[in-house]
């Protein structure tokens, strides 16, 4: 046991290799095929704390980047830092530790891997709204620019995290049972996948002048209002080169402050854009009467049409601790962490129109928004352009960004548009409707991105029917197992006639 504690430790932790920026894709076909093997022939009870070690590997790895965000940028002390980080990741590795106790608990022996297969998808969905959701690392991600990735536009993210799943288990299966069957079955979905078209919208004939502002603003100065003037003249200085553009993309909270203290300053530029046409969105906070709130108004954390029209999207998805306090009243002032600014955004109220640049429809999403398959397939099913921005500074030069970027990738590739995404300090870039990255800016420098987004029109097959079938088809394996079971209950000896 000791030992296979510490391999479901290391096969957890192969997850980050796996993703972006390393790329080694092949990994995933190990790491499902490791949890399930070691767990085969063990009790429930030991088969949680096996999860909960894998847990410790996966997200100790694929989510290391939180420590610097803590450390770094709260002036946490470092043993402090390290145990929040200890902590944060403790709690998500007992998802798996409940993953792996359900599935030994409630499935029976002759249909373990179907039933494996099922509930690793549910739980992936799973952690994509509970506790408002931390959608990261699905297995599924893995796939871009492999014959899986031809499922995502079809059924999501979770199908491929699906096939990656069964076609570990064929390997697995093999190894346990020495049998040919398994290793014939491996190929045929790969066949498949390659016999599936990837296009499934089609260009509208018009397309998109954009550029992109990378201004690469410390997070150190960025809220410190003596640093306010020189942010806001790095913006316009990098702005005003580019009047020819027809959308211009300042990224999240660009400007570090209520609009209404930062519009004379910026009036030469904002009158600039607007005679010449161009569309400027900007992040920056917003405010909203709220007479129902403590304060009389919420604050958001918001998208805004600044110039040549209108439009505004306040984020959906806050994060904890770095945009709202859970506990507020009672973890506010404990430590430097709990009181990060611009961390008491509030959540809209209301439905949010579509953001609109002349004949376009954008589709917005702030952060770490683009990584919620259903939230930005339902905005984007009626929009021409997928826009998304982040402030990736939190990360320092951790393997978040590129994790982001990869992610925003897939949500282009399930929805068959176009995705603009700006950043402060990298990965600026022009994504295609499959997947590609068509430009992108180099991280930790100022620059701009100028390229043309083609518009697109017409419905992917998740668009159409989100992913409500390969859930539906996870649940169904997952039934299976438990049919499977109480058959065998009533039926001890089904071998022996």
């Amino acid at each position: 046991m000791p030992l296979q504690l510490l391999i479901c430790l290391i096969a957890g932790a192969l997850i980050a290799p796996s993703l972006a920026p390393f790329d080694q894709k092949y990994l995933t076909l190990l790491i499902p095929a490791v949890i399930y093997l070691c767990s085969y022939q063990k009790t429930a009870k030991q088969s949680a704390l096996l999860g909960w070690m894998f847990g410790l590997g996966f997200f100790g790895t694929g989510v290391s980047w939180v420590f610097v965000s803590i450390n770094e940028h709260s002036q946490t002390p470092l043993p402090i830092a390290v145990t929040l980080t200890i902590l944060f990741v403790a709690g998500l590795a007992l998802l798996f530790s409940l993953q792996l106790f359900l599935w030994k608990k409630l499935f029976t022996a002759r249909l373990l891997a179907a039933s494996f297969a099922g509930i690793w998808v549910l739980f992936e969905w799973l952690r994509s709204w509970l506790f408002t959701g931390f959608p990261w690392l699905y297995l599924g991600n893995a796939t871009l620019e492999t014959p899986l990735q031809n499922l995502i536009p079809i059924g999501g993210v979770w199908l491929a995290s699906l096939a990656v799943v069964i076609l570990s288990l064929c390997l697995a299966e093999f190894i346990r049972s020495r049998k040919l069957l398994p290793l014939l079955i491996f190929p045929l979905p790969l066949i498949g996948c390659y016999l599936l078209p990837i296009e499934w919208t089609e260009e509208k004939g018009s397309n998109l002048k954009v550029a992109l502002i990378q201004p690469n603003i410390p997070q150190r100065i960025k809220w410190n209002p003596d640093y306010r003037p020189e942010i806001l003249n790095k913006y316009q200085e990098m702005s005003s080169d580019h009047l020819d553009s027809e959308l211009m993309l300042w990224p999240e909270t660009a400007i570090p402050s209520l609009f209404r203290h930062s519009a004379l300053p910026l009036a030469d530029i904002l009158n600039d854009l607007d005679s010449n046409g161009v569309t400027l969105i900007s992040g920056l906070p917003s405010t909203e009467a709220d007479s129902a709130h403590p304060k009389g108004y919420r604050i958001h954390n918001s998208l805004a049409v600044l110039t040549t029209g209108t439009g505004i999207y306040h984020k959906q998805r806050l994060v904890p601790f770095g945009e709202y306090v859970p506990m507020e009243n009672q973890l506010r002032g404990l430590l430097d962490f709990f009181n990060l600014p611009m961390s008491s955004f509030s959540l809209p109220k209301e439905a949010q129109p579509l953001l609109k640049v002349g004949p376009h429809q954008l589709n917005a999403a702030i952060c770490y928004e683009i990584a919620y398959p259903a939230l930005v397939r339902n905005g984007a099913i009626n929009a021409d352009f997928i826009l998304t921005v982040s402030n990736d500074t939190w990360f320092g030069d951790s393997i978040a960004p590129a994790q982001h970027l990869q992610i925003a990738q897939v949500r282009a590739l399930e929805n068959g548009r176009w995705v603009i995404r700006g950043t402060n300090n990298g990965i600026t870039a022009l994504i295609n409707h499959k997947g590609e990255v068509v430009e992108q800016l180099p991280q930790f420098q100022s620059g701009v991105l100028r390229a043309e987004a083609m518009a697109m029109q017409g419905l992917t097959p998740f668009q159409m029917h989100g992913s409500i079938p390969v859930l539906g088809f996870a649940f169904l394996l997952t039934l299976i197992g438990i049919g499977a079971q109480r058959r065998t209950e009533a039926n001890p000896y089904p071998d022996f006639r």
